[in-house]
């Protein structure tokens, strides 16, 4: 199914992925990437500035990265360094250049009239708790909930799943997708 979706995006340049925690939002844009040729993928785990960062990274990268792009411009984001406490890089996306950004807070309805397709990842909440923690471990566990209530507060004010065109779900061979009710 995966390489459906990659034949539909002939001449697009911007797909968005979003979901909770642990939902399979890396893997899928990973999988994506592999089948996408000449797609760079933005991970907003290398940009949220701290465990309190989702807003400002969910805006940065609608602010510097996808609206420039939407105008044929270049756009911009600023990674964060996680171990030093402080802001990293900046890095440049040409406006042609094919672009998978990934993670929550990706997908607003603004966000998603920058971009060709929005996808958003659902997963039971176990599920993701125990990914999650296995994936980052002690790194994460203590951060969860923090983390958790700036989702929902994420998910309560943009509503992303209805933003999205395809709704995915991981398979034990894959993923799975059906088209979304999109709202806006």
């Amino acid at each position: 199914m995966l390489n459906d979706i990659v034949r539909q995006l002939d001449g697009a340049t911007t797909v968005v992925i979003d979901g909770r925690s642990g939902s399979g939002k890396s893997t899928l844009a990973t999988h994506l990437h592999d089948a996408w040729a000449g797609s760079v993928v933005v991970r907003l785990d290398d940009i949220y500035p701290g465990w309190d960062g989702l807003f400002w990274a969910a805006d940065h990268v609608h602010r510097s990265l996808l609206t420039p792009r939407a105008a044929g411009a270049a756009g911009h984001w600023r990674s964060w360094d996680w171990a030093g406490g402080c802001p990293g890089d900046w890095h440049r996306v040409e406006c042609g250049q094919r672009l998978i950004v990934e993670g929550t807070g990706a997908l607003t309805p603004t966000g998603r009239g920058l971009a060709d397709l929005g996808i958003w990842v659902d997963a039971d909440d176990a599920v993701r708790k125990c990914r999650a923690l296995r994936r980052d471990g002690d790194l994460y566990r203590p951060h969860w909930d923090r983390w958790a209530a700036q989702e929902d507060e994420f998910v309560t004010r943009y509503q992303p799943r209805g933003c999205a065109d395809l709704i995915a779900s991981a398979t034990p061979t894959g993923f799975e997708f059906t088209a979304s009710q999109r709202t806006s």
